[in-house]
């Protein structure tokens, strides 16, 4: 039976938006080599102590609209998340019912220049409910995992390009309203 998918607009409290992105200098693989390597392994990418990535549906390369994921992450959830959108530049899943949070993520590569690559997480996302808000936003044990899951992505990311990191993984983080425009929008 197909998991009910669990949008940001179902969460609880504010909804946050952030961005992880490294900037790798002199890559040996272009912007869709990059990507397409991503597409074919995403569990190579994620550090295993902190979210296992295991495909539970779909084919075992690449990555396709419709492939769902089971993550064991550190701590007391785990989730899973679909594939909303593929293409040569880029993927999203979104969380489904369970999900520690309910909202979207979406990974891209974009040319920076003529010799020069960006990676980016870039997610728009609610607790799923008010302990999970408590346990994440309150006490920062969610938050600190999270953070450290996307910036090792990056990082294993930047060093599979062939090329070199210009600096350390940049995170960015919004607070929405909830009643915002940006927050209706991602809702």
């Amino acid at each position: 039976m197909k998991k009910p998918e669990q949008p940001a607009s179902t969460g609880s409290g504010p909804l946050f938006e952030r961005r992880y992105y490294i900037d790798i200098d002199r890559p040996a693989l272009t912007a869709g080599q990059l990507m397409e390597a991503i597409q074919n392994n995403v569990a190579h990418y994620s550090p295993d102590l902190l979210a296992q990535f295991e495909k539970i549906k779909g084919h075992e390369q690449g990555l396709r609209q419709g492939d769902e994921f089971s993550i064991k992450i550190l701590g007391p959830w785990n989730g899973s998340v679909r594939v909303t959108e593929v293409t040569p530049d880029c993927f999203e899943f979104v969380t489904l019912e369970d999900h520690p949070e309910a909202g979207r993520i979406k990974f891209s590569v974009a040319p920076l220049g003529k010799e020069a690559l960006r990676f980016e997480i870039h997610s728009w996302a609610r607790s799923r409910d008010g302990l999970v808000a408590f346990t994440y936003d309150t006490l920062g044990m969610g938050k600190k995992v999270q953070q450290q899951t996307w910036e090792l992505f990056c990082e294993k990311v930047a060093q599979a390009s062939g090329g070199h990191a210009r600096g350390p993984v940049q995170v960015e983080t919004i607070e929405h309203d909830k009643n915002s425009a940006e927050a209706q929008a991602h809702a």
